[in-house]
């Protein structure tokens, strides 16, 4: 399916959920490792806010792009932020979603207020 790059630059992005293993299968506790070069792949939880709105989705990371000093709550940049539709059978049933994918996560900072004089 077709991959589509999310634009950032007007968001703020809060990370609610610390990074951990991408699990790939259950049963075994087996850790997802990327297709192409074999390195563990990591998850984390934001909420992406943007005119107004705001969604929590889980994003998923190689291991090497989780920065130091990441803090529940506080503003963070998704560089290479792409999202993939997908849609599969699962006992029976036809499920769809999309999964969210970046290059790395790091702090950012806070987005200046609107109308605010400095």
């Amino acid at each position: 399916m077709r991959t589509i790059r999310v634009e950032t630059s007007a968001a703020t992005i809060l990370l609610t959920e610390a990074p951990e293993p991408k699990v790939r299968d259950r049963q075994t506790g087996e850790i997802a490792k990327d297709a192409t070069s074999g390195e563990a792949l990591m998850t984390i939880g934001v909420v992406y806010i943007e005119e107004g709105e705001s969604s929590l989705i889980k994003v998923t990371v190689p291991e090497s792009g989780v920065s130091d000093g990441l803090t529940l709550g506080a503003p963070v940049s998704l560089p290479g932020l792409v999202a993939r539709p997908w849609e599969s059978v699962f006992n029976g049933q036809q499920r769809h979603g999309i999964a969210y994918r970046c290059a790395a996560v790091t702090p950012a900072a806070f987005p200046a207020a609107v109308g605010a004089s400095a």
